[in-house]
């Protein structure tokens, strides 16, 4: 095995498995810090298409929609200025929550989504796509929410991504952080055993992203920490050891609590998610 941005071959073992799989380990680069699972021969043709991500029992796309709506929104509000009289296009759409707020702000949306349950459900209400190539090209904003992590060439994906963009164009790339402070700072074993997940076939932190964004050739533009998940969430996961604590204990929410943590984690690089705002070189 060799790193996939590096190709240095000595790894650290993070888990010996993941939550899903016995036979998959999670591995981090001994010289770059990318963290990736020790193999991708696991995902099979179709997988993604036939909603087989959600597991044996998929949410109805309601459900979907609703799990999705806190973070559509949040990407809405602090997007707008971007998108605001834009052509925007949504790689990996998802359920197309995003797609749907986003309609109201951009010039034109369209969402690309290769789960063929997504299309029946919007059944013409949004312009959407199995795939690139008919979506079109000469975007201006090109966004792409925790889709990048599932990717078995997001070096590949980036570079294609960047043809369809306008040359003043910006692509926006969040994933899910390796340095997740419950992983990095509190070393939480019961999170550790449920986040990593063998669909996620890479986790990135801001170096990692960046270097991505580099080797694809594009002009990285700025890194963003975000923290999605609450003080509550984290205070739960030490206590109790399962997820859920910003429902359980919702007496601990409010806003400039949750701000201030999380301008705490992003001081020192510990947010759940980073961002990547990218542009062509």
């Amino acid at each position: 095995m060799v790193c996939y941005l590096c190709s240095h071959r000595k790894f650290r073992i993070r888990a010996t498995k993941t939550r899903d799989r016995d036979d998959v380990r999670i591995v981090e680069c001994e010289q770059c810090g990318l963290v990736s699972t020790d193999k991708t021969s696991h995902l099979a043709d179709g997988h993604y298409e036939e909603s087989q991500m959600h597991g044996e029992n998929p949410p109805s796309m309601e459900e979907w929609l609703q799990s999705c709506e806190h973070d559509d929104q949040r990407r809405i509000e602090s997007l707008y200025t971007l998108i605001r009289g834009r052509r925007v296009l949504d790689f990996g759409c998802g359920a197309a929550g995003f797609v749907d707020k986003a309609q109201t702000i951009a010039k034109s949306v369209v969402g690309v989504e290769v789960e063929r349950r997504v299309h029946e459900h919007w059944n013409g209400r949004l312009e959407l796509y199995p795939s690139l190539e008919p979506a079109g090209a000469d975007f201006d904003v090109i966004t792409s929410f925790h889709v990048f992590e599932h990717l078995t060439d997001p070096r590949a994906m980036l570079k294609l991504l960047a043809k369809h963009l306008k040359p003043t164009g910006r692509l926006v790339i969040e994933v899910p952080s390796a340095d997740d402070a419950l992983l990095t700072l509190y070393e939480s074993e019961a999170f550790r055993k449920f986040t990593y997940w063998s669909q996620h076939l890479y986790l990135f932190n801001s170096a990692t992203i960046r270097t991505l964004g580099e080797q694809a050739g594009l002009k990285v533009i700025a890194i963003e920490q975000i923290q999605r998940y609450p003080l509550s969430n984290h205070l739960y996961w030490l206590s109790k050891g399962f997820p859920g604590g910003h429902g359980a204990w919702g007496f601990l929410q409010n806003q400039q609590l949750a701000q201030s943590y999380a301008d705490s984690l992003a001081a020192i690089g510990k947010c759940d998610t980073v961002c990547a705002h990218l542009e062509v070189a």
